[in-house]
């Protein structure tokens, strides 16, 4: 099975950050076959926020279900300093790493604790520039849209630039 996983981090050593999340990956959740270039972005429905995000986007070949990924997840950047947050608030706060589910192959999936999938991912500039790099015609099963369609029709306008120090980036990892 293919999930599609979000990277996000703009506390601390970003670099460091994604580079320990994706070891984390590579360990627990599966063999990483597909990876976006790394993307400085505008922090999304965060005013208040000056701090730019580093994202990255990857497809990960695994085995697990995606209950049992998001519960590695959730405990992997429980332990990097994640606070958990209340799932109706209206903005976010900074964080060490951030790790969503995407898309788990083509499954519709809501749970209550898990939607698959993510529910916002298509007004997100910052997934779907990274996501249509590596994806472009990627199915969205609810919408069905391919990815480079829904970036197409995005409203968001926030800034999501290749990140500058990508050859840093590589060099660590």
């Amino acid at each position: 099975m293919k999930v599609y996983l979000q990277l996000g981090t703009n506390e601390g050593n970003r670099i460091q950050n994604l580079l320990l999340a994706l070891n984390f990956i590579k360990s627990e959740i599966g063999e990483i076959i597909k990876e976006s270039s790394v993307y400085e972005t505008e922090p999304w429905n965060m005013p208040d926020e000056e701090e730019y995000f580093l994202n990255q986007i990857v497809v990960v070949e695994t085995e697990l279900t995606p209950q049992k990924i998001l519960e590695l997840i959730k405990d992997y950047e429980q332990k990097h300093g994640r606070k958990l947050n209340d799932r109706n608030r209206k903005s976010y706060d900074n964080r060490v790493i951030d790790i969503d589910i995407l898309f788990y192959d083509d499954i519709i999936l809501n749970t209550g604790k898990l939607i698959i999938p993510h529910p916002l991912l298509h007004t997100r500039r910052f997934v779907l520039v990274p996501l249509n790099e590596i994806c472009p015609d990627l199915i969205h099963p609810i919408l069905n849209k391919p990815v480079k369609e829904l970036l197409e029709e995005t409203t968001d306008n926030n800034k999501v630039i290749k990140f500058e120090d990508k050859e840093e980036f590589v060099s660590l990892n």
